[in-house]
This record gives C-alpha cells, sequence and structure tokens, in this order.
C-alpha cells in the first residue's frame, strides 16, 4: 500500500512524498523545492530512499542536489535530467522502479518535454504525471509535438478511470476558464462550478482521476470538439487555442 503526502510549494506547484507502508521506505516525486521536501521529511519522520523525476525542467529536477545531498537518496529519471545534472539511475517505458513493495512502471509521456515519463503504481490505482496531465488541462509543448504529446495523453486515458492522477501544478481554474471557451458540456460546467469554489474556500483541486478527466478535460475531448480532421491535429488545434487564451 502507498501513502501519498501532497504539500504546496513555489507559486503553484504541488511536492508529492509517497511511503510503502509495508518496508517504510519513501520517495519524492521530483524536487520543487528542496527545503520544502526535506522540511515535510522531517515532520512526517520519514526516510527517503528516491527521488523520483518526471522531467528535467528545473522546477521539477532543481532540487536535487540538495535533496539527495541531504537524505543520501537515489535520484531516478529520465536521461533528460542530465541538463540539471546527471541521474543516478535512468528509466525508459516498461522499467520499473519499487519502492519497497511497491511497483512503480514507468510510462514515456513525452510532449511537454521530450523524455518526460509518468510513474504507475497500478496495484494502487495511482499515476504520478508531472506536467503532461493536468487537471482540466495539459503541459505545453515546449520540445514535443502535437502527434506525440496526443499518444502520451492516450496511454493516460488508457489507465482505469478510477487511477488517482497526481499532477505537479495548481492550475485547474485557469484551466476550467480555459475548457469553458471551448466546451460547453454540462458536466464540464458542473465541474467549473466545483473548481472555482474550491479555489475561493483556499482548497486544492489535485488529485484528480482519469474518469474525471476523460469527461470534462477539453484535451483528452478534443476529436470531439473539432472533428473533420486526425485526432492529434484536433488535440494541436486545441493546444495552440489554450497557449493563445488570455481569459
Amino acid at each position: 500500500m502507498l501513502t501519498v503526502h501532497q504539500f504546496p510549494c513555489l507559486s503553484d506547484n504541488y511536492g508529492f512524498l509517497i511511503r510503502d507502508e509495508a518496508t517504510g521506505l519513501a520517495a519524492c516525486i521530483d524536487t520543487p523545492d528542496a527545503g520544502a521536501i526535506l522540511r515535510e521529511l522531517d515532520k512526517l519522520g520519514w526516510k527517503l530512499a528516491f527521488i523520483l523525476n518526471t522531467h528535467w525542467h528545473p522546477d521539477h529536477a532543481g532540487g536535487n542536489a540538495e535533496v539527495k545531498a541531504a537524505t543520501g537518496a537515489t535520484v531516478v529519471g529520465p536521461a533528460e535530467v542530465e541538463k540539471i545534472a546527471a541521474p543516478d539511475r535512468v528509466v525508459v517505458e516498461g522499467d520499473v522502479v519499487m519502492l519497497g513493495e511497491t511497483r512503480l512502471d514507468v510510462i514515456d509521456t513525452g510532449g511537454h518535454t521530450l523524455g518526460h515519463i509518468t510513474y504507475h503504481d497500478a496495484a494502487d490505482h495511482i499515476a504520478f504525471v508531472g506536467d503532461t496531465l493536468f487537471a482540466l488541462g495539459c503541459g505545453r509543448l515546449f520540445e514535443g509535438t502535437p502527434q506525440q504529446m496526443w499518444g502520451s495523453l492516450q496511454k493516460l486515458a488508457a489507465l482505469s478511470d478510477d487511477t488517482t492522477v497526481y499532477c505537479a501544478h495548481e492550475y485547474t481554474a485557469s484551466n476550467a476558464r480555459f475548457a469553458l471557451s471551448v466546451d460547453e458540456a454540462p458536466a464540464l460546467k458542473a465541474r467549473a462550478d466545483e473548481v472555482f469554489a474550491a479555489r475561493e474556500r483556499g482548497e486544492p483541486t489535485v488529485p484528480t482521476t482519469i474518469g474525471l478527466e476523460k469527461a470534462t478535460n477539453p484535451f483528452l475531448r478534443a476529436p470531439r470538439l473539432a472533428p473533420g480532421m486526425a485526432d492529434y491535429e484536433a488535440f494541436g488545434k486545441i493546444r495552440a487555442a489554450k497557449d493563445a487564451f488570455r481569459g
């Protein structure tokens, strides 16, 4: 069984500490804020075994050196993390990371960056998706193509609907405003109202679920919203609209 401890850090990031309850071994998903991670570890009394990077961006791997120096944790991630500092172990799709008795399968979800990966705990129905999929959104295509990102999103959409999705940023209110500009689905309107109310109360909108995203996320619903073109082209059209959106 995996326990997930989520906490806000930086301006809009979330940090995640995870613990295999059978062995007590812990890991952090990315290192957005080394100081915050170390404080939370101290508060919880957890021993960090791994740093699990999803991609190379500084708000995801920039704290690797400080956290590793303080804890002795092994850094695991895609090869692109070398842009920050070489990981101790490079992983690709199909690889497995064992955190004690918890199995984390590596899924290639490139697009936001070319080598972005997701960690999937199938037994507990949990996925750590970094900046690939957001609640009501998806990552900007800094390096990849619409075709690559659409393929990555389809891999995530193929996970069970009850999969809990931990994405790395609190972008949901902004994503909801864009979603309402391109999609009139009643389920989306109801969800957007809930999101706006939650944020007014200062509550997080992360995690989400695969089922909820499939029902309301315009990027996963792209072929329905932009018919008459290839699925990845429909996705690319909506992603471009989001890039230009100022609402």
